[in-house]
């Protein structure tokens, strides 16, 4: 299980516009994951892809936290086409009353400089067995974006000539940036 180390801040109720196409996957992500959990089902880390009318969800199950993350990341920023994403995972938050379970979705839109991560607050006995699941996802705050570099129109190409090179030298040095385990991201408990 992934798990999430973010902080969440009491908030006066209100929530940043979030896309609408991102909004549609994130909440469909976070009902699927529910439902496993309300089956009793482990809830492995995914991906949710939103391309033209259909979303196309595939588990990462990776051995790590990094392992899952890396694997999203990668499936996502090759996709061409895609909407929308998500990444989808059992976690949990540190909120004023402490750290709480949650399943979390943090997705973003192409070419976005950052994503947004949204919630549902879970509570579980000692064994595992859920007691209760929130109705409502909470927002959770920004999140990275693993289409930051897809702001393309398909068949369009991804830079102008000599922008390829800064394109190509940018990503790289986010790539390594990012190598070890992202904010928000660790191993299980």
């Amino acid at each position: 299980m992934a798990e999430s180390e973010r902080m969440i801040e009491d908030t006066d109720g209100t929530v940043t516009e979030i896309d609408m196409t991102l909004t549609s996957v994130l909440l469909a992500s976070i009902d699927e994951a529910r439902k496993k959990l309300e089956a009793g089902e482990e809830v492995v880390a995914f991906t949710a892809l939103a391309v033209k009318d259909k979303l196309i969800m595939e588990e990462m199950d990776g051995e790590s936290a990094e392992e899952v993350y890396a694997y999203a990341r990668h499936n996502v920023q090759h996709v061409r086409g895609a909407d929308a994403y998500a990444l989808c995972y059992d976690g949990y938050l540190d909120t004023s009353e402490g750290e709480k379970d949650a399943l979390i979705a943090e997705g973003g839109v192409p070419g976005a400089d950052y994503g947004y991560a949204i919630g549902v607050i879970y509570e579980a006995d000692d064994e595992g067995k859920v007691t209760s699941i929130a109705d409502e996802p909470i927002y959770i705050g920004k999140a990275p974006n693993f289409m930051i570099l897809t702001n393309y129109e398909f068949g369009e190409p991804l830079a102008e000539e000599g922008e390829e090179e800064d394109a190509e030298t940018e990503a790289e040095e986010t790539a390594a940036e990012e190598e070890a385990a992202p904010e928000g991201l660790t191993e299980d408990k």
